[in-house]
């Protein structure tokens, strides 16, 4: 069973607009100066259940709230409750919601592995792992300058 090690239910920081975040625990990375260096652990946070599911599509039911952000720990890692989250928003409001995901893996190679899928799914990815040495203050939505912004939809796209 997967963990979840933080909802912020009215996030301003982790994509376009006021979005539910979700914080999935583990990570195997480990990169030198992770913001999320207290989440790696997989067994940190509350194990999920179909009960915290709903309690977080309650949360994006709100026309204020624009999508849900997933984040880690590596969401990949922990890719049968990430794909729990994506097909939950899916189901409960279609492409209304949009969906950004935070990757340590490159896209590259993630269209290479099982996970490719999941793009067919999500809106906007934030891919590559964080480079200390890399980190500047201003960046936007990444940590440092090799991470990448990905917009796979129009709908994830900035100023529709």
């Amino acid at each position: 069973m997967s963990n979840i090690a933080k909802i912020m239910p009215a996030s301003m920081v982790d994509g376009e607009g006021v979005r539910v975040s979700v914080y999935i625990s583990g990570c195997s990375f480990h990169c030198t100066g992770c913001y999320n260096a207290s989440i790696w652990d997989f067994n940190k946070g509350t194990p999920c259940s179909d009960v915290l599911i709903q309690e977080i599509m309650t949360l994006l039911d709100h026309d204020y709230i624009q999508g849900l952000s997933i984040l880690g720990g590596e969401p990949l890692q922990n890719i049968e409750l990430t794909r729990q989250l994506v097909r939950a928003v899916r189901e409960n409001f279609g492409h209304r919601k949009d969906i950004w995901l935070w990757s340590g893996y490159m896209i590259e190679w993630i269209l290479h592995s099982p996970y490719a899928q999941l793009l067919d799914e999500i809106d906007v990815l934030i891919d590559g792992p964080f480079v200390q040495s890399l980190y500047r203050h201003h960046l936007k939505f990444r940590g440092s300058l090799n991470q990448r912004i990905h917009y796979l939809t129009k709908k994830g796209a900035p100023f529709e």
